[in-house]
């Protein structure tokens, strides 16, 4: 393996179409309301993308220095692994660091001119996301490591990440977008919950404290069912209440096909402890896929 596919690796770009999904859904909520600017639109999606991959790069440190990885079962980390040294990870973080910086302050330039009430508000609302990004598993107290991780993915990849993008460029709030932002947001805890499933036993055993940790995965497996209902009733209440909804608008539901096909399958790696393994890195990828799947019918619905 090259340096640049050992990179690659480490910004696993399999999480990024995630990360891109609650631009896409601000994007096709912007253009229903008729205040769709592809330039604010590209720079939130790009500042999105370089946010993730710095939360990225911060996982895969932070979880090397503790030592959740050795016994890792999940695609390995390039630290743990020995191709990436820590001062080299270092630089990195502090590059990418610099890269979402200058990404979110364009994007400022680009919606807000020279209002200096909105620069503030979002300079503050960048950092939060920056500091959330590296101190997920970083620093004195990791809150990924304290049962944290699932709201933070909420707020951050949901309602922030719609709610933000869609503000930067209406500069105005309905607050009925809520509901699709919470679908995202919930979509995107439905994720990291399978991750946490596949995980339990090794994070049990570095004192990792996540919710499934704290549950159980037959508790977890629950709550991860009325994440995936609530998030598709949320955005099927908002089309609902749309004035000139139409019944093909519910298109996006189609997407609940390949997610209950993964409930099902989680449900079957539940009893299978001898194919737990597989059986949960193949429906993370396919939660992941159909969550970006989702925003892009959702917008479309919107659009046309």
């Amino acid at each position: 393996m090259n340096k640049f596919q050992v990179w690659l690796q480490a910004c696993r770009l399999r999480t990024l179409p995630l990360a891109a999904s609650s631009i896409i859904v601000a994007g096709g909520l912007a253009q229903y309301y008729q205040v769709f600017d592809m330039g604010i639109f590209l720079l939130s999606l790009l500042t999105a993308l370089l946010l993730q991959i710095l939360s990225n790069l911060a996982n895969d440190y932070g979880d090397a220095l503790t030592g959740v990885d050795e016994q890792r079962v999940g695609p390995q980390r390039v630290m743990q692994s020995g191709l990436i040294s820590k001062p080299t990870m270092q630089k990195a973080l502090i590059f990418v660091t610099f890269a979402c910086l200058l990404s979110g302050l364009s994007l400022l330039v680009r919606s807000f001119g020279d209002d200096l009430q909105h620069w503030l508000v979002f300079i503050g609302l960048g950092i939060a996301a920056i500091v959330a990004a590296i101190t997920y598993t970083m620093g004195k107290i990791p809150y990924g490591y304290r049962a944290m991780g699932d709201l933070a993915v909420f707020l951050f990849f949901g309602l922030l990440g719609v709610l933000g993008s869609f503000y930067l460029q209406a500069l105005t709030l309905p607050s009925a977008i809520l509901l699709p932002a919470f679908s995202i947001g919930l979509l995107s805890a439905a994720v990291l919950n399978i991750n946490n499933m596949r995980d339990l036993v090794n994070d049990k055993a570095a004192n990792k404290i996540t919710l499934v940790v704290l549950f159980g995965r037959q508790k977890a497996f629950i709550y991860h069912l009325l994440l995936i209902i609530t998030a598709m009733a949320c955005s099927a209440i908002y089309i609902y209440t749309l004035p000139d909804s139409q019944f093909w608008q519910f298109l996006f539901l189609l997407i609940a096909s390949p997610l209950i096909k993964s409930c099902t399958q989680i449900a079957i790696a539940l009893n299978a402890p001898e194919n737990e393994s597989a059986i949960f890195n193949e429906q993370l990828k396919n939660t992941a896929i159909s969550t970006f799947v989702f925003s892009l019918l959702f917008s479309i619905v919107l659009i046309t």
